[in-house]
């Protein structure tokens, strides 16, 4: 940075050192003997947001380009303190000289101004209006995850009256897992602008599962696992309903975000929450009240037991995952949905028949299957399923959770009208710390600077509020007596 000399006479292109050198005829002077000068010090800086108006009245290079012959403030200031040789830029704003030469750049500024606030005003309303959109589109996600994850679960219940197989059920309702990746291939078809050939698309969403793509020693480390796991969740949940009432296994499964948290802050090592652990303690105190609720019979704690399993696996379903596999793009998730339902066909396929032929699950004829409800529990399921992994897409995860949570009061009208189920205290009270449960671990990990930040604007707006009243009232009188004096004074005109 170039450091010129305080131009004083003949002395105007004399070359200065580095740094600020006193001048020698100068004695220094305190700071308290200058303090009203040195209020001229904040006209020396240059804020952002000027620079920006006085583009529209000013062109670039008169804000970096010094002006010859007229005083500066930097002058001033070097005067003042009787220091020289410093040059802190190689120009500086003079705003008292150029609002008195030229009205003409204020009048630009106002404009400049105006269309900026325009510009804020259609951002800000073009925000609102994606925001209201993606709102919008949670509630239609929310209603569509409630209603088919209740209605699979009632469907399933009354499927059991006629067809007691739910082992085979759950074989049955995983091979329509395969419509996954035909599905999104179709809905980037319509979306996309550049579209590919199933094989292309196939083969770039291939490149999750590593290099190489989907070779038979991946199928086997990481796809036949979760295979696994996908099939005991379903068949332990089914299960379960033979033995409880829906709205007990469905207000229990909801302990599996509390599940999936444990085991993420103990093999992830994820970020450790206060309220995620009262959050996992809620769950496990509305366990044993919902088992306590009915007496502790051997049938409800073998149906709480399965429901606690069957949330268990899916917590262990999505840690591992995320441990092995990381997070997964749109296409990449429909294509290992579809590969877990080859797995099914290929290797689980066995055992529903040798079920079969031991009268495990056993029924007379085909005819008897009620395929209708089979099918009708397999498409809630895949609807349920599709909402779950791809709503993310058009709202927030957030609203897509509060739809597991609404399947229970469904549940529980439902199961109010067609069983024999008594919602006394106990229960009534774990079904709402299991909710409760459930809701806390649906805050952010960034909550509590939220609410910090909350706080301290709600402080300080109240303090503002406070002086601006008491100023009000002090003006009172004073603003009364102007008004009187007036009118004295036009009698005297």
């Amino acid at each position: 940075m170039g450091i010129r000399e305080f131009p004083s006479g003949s002395a105007r292109g004399k070359a200065a050192t580095l740094g600020m050198r006193r001048s020698p005829d100068v004695s220094p002077r305190r700071l308290s003997d200058i303090s009203p000068q040195l209020r001229q010090l904040k006209y020396l800086v240059v804020d952002e947001a000027i620079k920006e108006d006085l583009k529209a009245s000013r062109s670039v290079e008169d804000l970096t380009s010094a002006s010859v012959g007229l005083t500066s403030i930097e002058e001033r200031i070097l005067r003042i303190t009787g220091y020289y040789g410093y040059q802190p830029w190689a120009a500086s704003y003079k705003r008292d000289e150029r609002s008195r030469e030229s009205p003409a750049p204020a009048e630009a500024q106002m404009q400049a101004g105006a269309e900026g606030g325009g510009r804020v005003n259609r951002c800000c309303w073009k925000c609102s209006v994606t925001q209201l959109k993606k709102i919008f589109w949670g509630v239609a996600v929310v209603l569509g995850v409630c209603s088919s994850w209740s209605g699979s679960t009632q469907l399933a219940k009354l499927t059991f009256k006629k067809f007691d197989a739910p082992f085979t059920l759950t074989w049955f309702a995983t091979n329509w897992n395969f419509l996954f990746f035909p599905l999104y291939y179709l809905g980037h078809v319509f979306k996309s602008a550049e579209k590919q050939s199933p094989k292309e698309r196939y083969r770039e969403c291939c490149r999750f599962f590593g290099d190489n793509g989907l070779t038979l020693k991946v199928f086997f480390t990481k796809a036949a696992p979760f295979g696994v796991l996908w099939t005991l969740t379903n068949y332990l949940y089914l299960h379960a309903i033979k033995k409880i009432n829906t709205t007990d296994v469905s207000v229990l499964f909801c302990c599996n975000k509390a599940f999936v948290f444990l085991l993420s802050w103990i093999v992830l090592r994820d970020r450790f929450m206060g309220v995620r652990i009262v959050a996992a303690i809620f769950a496990i105190a509305g366990i044993v009240m919902m088992t306590y609720a009915d007496g502790f019979h051997s049938h409800s704690v073998i149906g709480i037991a399965l429901v606690v399993g069957s949330a268990s696996m899916s917590a262990l379903y999505k840690v591992l995952f995320k441990l092995l596999l990381g997070s997964a793009k749109f296409g990449e998730a429909a294509l290992f949905l579809s590969v877990l339902a080859v797995f099914n066909v290929l290797f689980v396929t066995c055992i529903p028949v040798i079920l079969y032929f031991t009268k495990v699950e056993y029924w007379i004829s085909f005819d008897i299957v009620p395929w209708g409800n089979l099918c009708g529990f397999s498409v809630l399921l895949l609807t349920f399923n599709i909402l779950l992994n791809f709503g993310i897409a058009i709202t927030y995860p957030t609203l897509i959770s509060l739809g597991i949570v609404l399947s229970v009061p469904v549940n529980a009208v439902v199961d109010h009208y067609t069983s024999e189920i008594v919602f006394n205290s106990v229960r009534v009270i774990a079904i709402i710390i299991i909710g409760l449960g459930f809701l806390l671990l649906l805050l952010p990990e960034e909550w509590d600077v939220w609410v910090i930040k909350l706080l301290t604007r709600l402080k300080v707006r109240k303090k503002e509020e406070i002086p601006e009243g008491n100023g009000d009232i002090a003006s009172g009188l004073p603003n009364k007596s102007r008004r009187t004096r007036p009118s004295m004074s036009s009698f005297a005109h």
